[in-house]
């Protein structure tokens, strides 16, 4: 057996790459073990379509990594290894069927001045919410950085109602578990305001009539108006590579290409792994499992020895797929609402609230939407460096579609194959952008489109397409994700954790759970 590790983690994600960074620091010696070629899981940029055109495969947006915990002390470092964003003030936005847009910008005023276009008492809800903000950021943040035990939730709970009152307290609480549509409904009075802001909801797996997600649109906006957004320069494996070249200065070691195919256990203590060449490699302190619990239960040969816990990972519940469509272009989309979308990072076609619900439903009932949620990236409007002089990236996430197909709501597509009908349901999405910028299919040089299958091909935690690793309905977060007593990745076997996005606090670049694991085994 291979030694020499204190640590050996399965799976290259970025909660990976931070644990590993974190106890690099400790002094722990780790190694990380990741099936593709690449390491980074969902966060990488390749060239997709054409020599010098980088696209990121899945994850575009840094802005959780720029705010962790984990880059405030790792940052300088980072930076020192090659790690540079590309900040965007023009963050996100929607196009709606009348022709009129809405964008949420940094700019002094601006924002505001586009919501009173609207409805001048939304400009006034919207004045509230940012000069609330700053106490409300305090809590919340707290709460997604902290671990997810009984005993931290009541003592932020006993803060928040010592600093605030029960009323406030209560309110916040209130937030934490509403609906997108219960809170826009009561926020704001225009409909295009609302959809502007429910559109980041679908961005997880929360519709607007699901409890749970109000939180998401709400500190997505009020986030992107206070700090803006940020991409990474050249493309988001600049995150990946800065973090692998760290592991390595501290003695670590990263292996692409390299399947894990079991957990080596000594009685009721994991040892280390084994790979699918049957080389075994030999872990002292912890073995790491950045893996879906499902994935997770097939590197347990005869399970865990628990049967209640092996339960609850085979029944963890993924969120509908997602579809990518990488575009090549000669030039940005012509927006017929404005030009200024052009500026933007995200431009969202997700004209309505009832549209995303019913989009979300023929998803989950196993249906391709007739109209899906559009999130479409413009990278290269903010980072010209991923592409040749002149040339453009567009980067379009198709929310949601299912993982097995049972028909089409529109009753066009036959197929149900996605390898067939991922090329035939890009048709549908280039023509719902077509619709809101004209003369898109004229600029496209190459394209290369990621079924929801190909993404979990490339990346077993994206269960079906689920780029988030795990539904994050309040049944399967805060204290439930994975599972209730799992959720700072606590396994029944001795030194065996598990990490990554379908552990608390879930989805995105944030690294709080490989973060907060490693602080765990190693200290702070």
């Amino acid at each position: 057996m291979q030694s020499g590790y204190d640590a050996v983690i399965v799976g290259s994600g970025v909660n990976s790459l931070a644990c590993a960074v974190q106890l690099g620091t400790k002094g722990w010696r780790v190694g990380v073990f990741e099936q593709a070629e690449a390491t980074g899981g969902a966060v990488k940029t390749l060239e997709l379509t054409e020599p010098g055109f980088r696209h990121d495969w899945a994850a575009m947006n840094l802005s959780l990594f720029a705010g962790s915990g984990f880059f405030k002390q790792h940052g300088e470092a980072l930076s020192a290894n090659g790690l540079e964003f590309a900040p965007a003030s023009h963050c996100f936005a929607s196009v709606f069927e009348d022709g009129k847009w809405l964008g949420v910008s940094t700019g002094d005023g601006e924002t505001r001045a586009r919501i009173a276009a609207f409805s001048e008492a939304d400009a006034r809800a919207w004045d509230r919410l940012c000069k609330e903000f700053p106490e409300t950021a305090e809590h919340v943040f707290a709460l997604l950085g902290s671990p997810m035990q009984t005993h931290v939730l009541l003592k932020l709970l006993a803060r928040a109602l010592y600093k605030k009152g029960v009323a406030w307290t209560a309110g916040l609480v209130r937030l934490l578990i509403s609906s997108p549509r219960s809170f826009l409904s009561e926020t704001f009075e225009s409909d295009h305001v609302r959809a502007t802001l429910a559109a980041w909801g679908m961005h997880l797996d929360f519709a607007p009539d699901l409890g749970g997600g109000a939180v998401f649109p709400y500190l997505e906006a009020m986030a992107n108006q206070n700090f803006g957004m940020v991409i990474g320069k050249g493309g988001a494996d600049t995150v990946t590579r800065a973090l692998v070249t760290q592991i390595e200065a501290s003695g670590g070691e990263v292996h692409c290409g390299r399947k894990v195919s079991r957990v080596i256990r000594e009685g009721a203590r994991a040892t280390g792994i084994e790979l699918a060449d049957g080389t075994r490699v030999s872990a002292a302190k912890a073995v790491i499992a950045n893996v879906a619990p499902r994935g997770m239960m097939k590197l347990l040969e005869g399970g865990s020895g628990n049967s209640g816990f092996d339960a609850k990972m085979t029944k963890f519940v993924h969120a509908p797929g997602t579809m990518m469509i990488h575009l090549a272009l000669d030039g940005l989309p012509d927006w017929s609402a404005s030009d200024e979308l052009r500026s933007f990072a995200y431009v969202h076609i997700a004209p309505s609230l009832d549209q995303m619900a019913r989009t979300y439903q023929q998803a989950v009932a196993g249906m391709l939407p007739d109209e899906p949620v559009l999130v479409v990236g413009q990278p290269t409007a903010i980072d010209p460096s991923r592409a040749p002089d002149g040339k453009h990236v567009l980067w379009v996430q198709v929310r949601m579609v299912p993982a097995r197909i049972r028909g089409d709501a529109a009753g066009k597509i036959t197929q149900t194959d996605w390898a067939e009908v991922k090329e035939i349901y890009t048709e549908r999405a280039l023509d719902i952008i077509e619709t809101h910028a004209p003369g898109l299919r004229g600029k496209i040089i190459s394209r290369a489109v990621v079924s929801p299958l190909d993404l979990q091909a490339d990346n077993p935690n994206l269960v079906g397409g689920d780029q988030i690793a795990g539904s994050h309905h309040l049944s399967q977060n805060f204290l439930f994700r994975p599972a209730f007593g799992h959720a700072t990745g606590k396994t029944p076997i001795e030194r065996l954790h598990l990490t990554g996005a379908s552990v608390w606090p879930g989805a995105g670049t944030g690294a709080g759970a490989g973060y907060m694991l490693a602080q765990k085994l190693g200290g702070k």
